[in-house]
């Protein structure tokens, strides 16, 4: 059988072979396969993928683990292919094995979690974090404490999507499998959620997005009033206030967007 046909029958049984659960994490490690991936300009989920991921907790045992002066005691070891594949991690920043930093990454003092895949040039700032599944696009800004959620179960679930040219100002967090799309620039401590809205305002109307930031969006944290019982309330929502500049290259027109909206880093 192939490689995603063991994974499937061992999924559906009690056994656990380690030689395909095994070859599915180093596969994953080496960014050979992903958890999701765009295919005909759609995400899509390679469940078999994750599932592995989960059988790979079966198989594994908790055990003491020594990085240079580090101690540890978990499952999953680090990786440490950094300097063969040209990735920059500062000291004490930590990327699990199973996960995949493309060449360039900088990772500073922060998190990526096993399943997840980042992309060429992308910096993930101190304290940032990257959960499990999770897939950062090329020359992404995660800036300081930017929280990515992470999702392993329901398999079918899709992860967080980060994708090209996206930045994340400080203290943005994304969860439970919102695209964000193509450079678009999320102000710092935006909340986004399968269920808070997304309010495009730069119309005559309004216009809800739910799960998806659509491409070169300019999204600031806002709220919108709910009547409850107890009162009136203000609830979390995301306002799209503009467009990202598509003629100036990404550095320029990064700056230029951050400075008109005034949204700091």
């Amino acid at each position: 059988m192939d490689l995603v046909a063991q994974i499937e029958a061992l999924w559906e049984s009690d056994e656990l072979d380690p030689t395909p659960i095994e070859q599915a994490i180093r596969l994953l490690d080496q960014g050979e396969i992903r958890v999701a991936e765009k295919r005909d300009g759609e995400w899509v989920v390679n469940e078999w993928a994750k599932k592995a991921i989960l059988l790979y907790f079966r198989l594994r045992k908790v055990e003491p683990m020594d990085v240079g002066a580090l101690h540890f005691l978990d499952k999953i070891p680090v990786k440490a292919d950094h300097a063969e594949r040209g990735v920059r991690v500062v000291p004490p920043g930590v990327a699990r094995y199973g996960s995949f930093l493309s060449e360039g990454v900088v990772l500073m003092p922060g998190f990526v979690n096993i399943g997840a895949w980042v992309g060429p040039r992308t910096m993930v700032d101190t304290w940032a974090t990257v959960g499990s599944c999770a897939q950062i696009g090329g020359d992404v800004h995660l800036s300081g404490g930017v929280g990515i959620g992470g999702v392993l179960e329901p398999p079918q679930a899709r992860p967080v999507i980060v994708e090209d040219g996206v930045f994340l100002g400080s203290r943005a967090v994304v969860v439970e499998g919102v695209v964000v799309g193509e450079q678009a620039v999320i102000a710092p401590n935006v909340v986004l959620s399968a269920s808070i809205p997304i309010i495009d305002v730069t119309g005559p109307e309004a216009v809800e997005y739910r799960g998806r930031v659509p491409p070169r969006s300019v999204v600031l944290p806002g709220t919108r009033p709910k009547d409850f019982p107890a009162g009136r309330f203000e609830l979390p929502c995301a306002l799209i206030v503009g467009e990202r500049s598509a003629s100036t290259d990404l550095k320029t027109s990064l700056n230029d967007v951050l400075r008109e909206f005034e949204i700091a880093s």
